[in-house]
């Protein structure tokens, strides 16, 4: 275990799919949701599999006992990408990001409702704080759109990353269950492949030819979408999530760096304040969680038989 290079790991991962959102955010006028999932996923392949190859982990990354848990799995994820990145191309990057941060909230939810986990206040507190946060972020859009003072695409831009979120928590109830049969490689492999064989179910609903710098952006981001989830898979693995997982908020500070300087996006008080709720809820599930995983180490400790 070294925590530091975990966290750094952790850091270097969000930075790319930061890196990743502002190229697809880009090239959104270019080609449709669904024909950027399929540049995204379809790329990302072979950098997984160079991956696997380095790390001598080939085998595992390709053999699955449960194929139709990774289609589900793919199937919620992919949903996600697509609603994601149809709300890229209509709301700032800042905003898409806060509104995302909804799906670790909803996860709790999902994980209670079809895992059966138990929920106790202090997480129940956390996650209607969050929401509430996610709420503050979506107010002025709708308001707006009730009083006519903003066109109905932004609104929609809104409700779209609403439900991309939605799906991103459902995908990761889905991880949930695959993990305790399936290695990470495997999961994570089999979702590029998935997603992208999916994506081209929008085919007939009109992709579009990019040009040589739109095609190039897609490519990337796709590059970089694979690089990402080797860096995010490799930081688990030498700290514990409870230390690893607040840092994702690092994407809040990045998207509002990235959004101002390169796409002039400047969010308004609304989307900082309600940006901040959820990351405070968001962490205090995180630290919560570290805790209760504390506690039940200790417990299995004190069950230990002494020689």
């Amino acid at each position: 275990m070294n925590p530091l290079r975990g966290i750094l790991l952790k850091l270097a991962s969000v930075a790319v799919f930061m890196a990743m959102a502002s190229l697809i955010k880009a090239a959104s006028d270019a080609v449709p949701p669904g024909q950027a999932v399929f540049f995204r996923s379809a790329f990302a392949v072979p950098v997984i599999l160079v991956w696997l190859i380095a790390s001598r982990g080939l085998r595992a990354g390709l053999v699955t006992t449960n194929p139709l848990g990774h289609f589900w799995r793919g199937l919620m994820g992919t949903a996600a990408m697509g609603f994601g990145f149809a709300g890229l191309g209509l709301l700032p990057l800042p905003e898409v990001t806060a509104i995302g941060y909804a799906a670790p909230l909803l996860t709790v939810v999902f994980a209670a409702m079809f895992l059966g986990e138990t929920v106790r206040a202090f997480r129940i507190f956390s996650v209607a704080l969050g929401l509430a946060g996610v709420l503050i972020v979506l107010s002025p859009r709708l308001t707006a759109l009730r009083a006519g003072q903003i066109g109905a695409e932004e609104a929609l831009g809104a409700i779209v990353v609403l439900v991309g979120a939605v799906f991103s928590a459902l995908a990761q109830v889905f991880v949930r269950k695959l993990v305790t049969e399936e290695k990470t490689s495997a999961i994570v492999f089999y979702f590029s492949v998935n997603s992208a064989l999916l994506s081209l179910v929008t085919l007939p609903f009109g992709w579009a030819m990019p040009d040589a710098e739109a095609a190039a952006m897609l490519v990337t981001a796709g590059l970089l979408g694979g690089i990402g989830q080797v860096l995010l898979t490799s930081s688990y693995r030498h700290a514990d999530a409870s230390v690893i997982a607040p840092f994702e908020y690092a994407s809040m500070l990045m998207a509002l760096g990235v959004g101002y300087f390169v796409f002039g996006e400047a969010p308004g008080l609304a989307v900082l304040g309600g940006a901040a709720l959820v990351v405070v809820a968001g962490i205090l599930i995180i630290w919560r969680e570290g805790r209760l995983g504390l506690e039940r180490n200790r417990q299995r400790k004190s069950m230990t038989p002494q020689g």
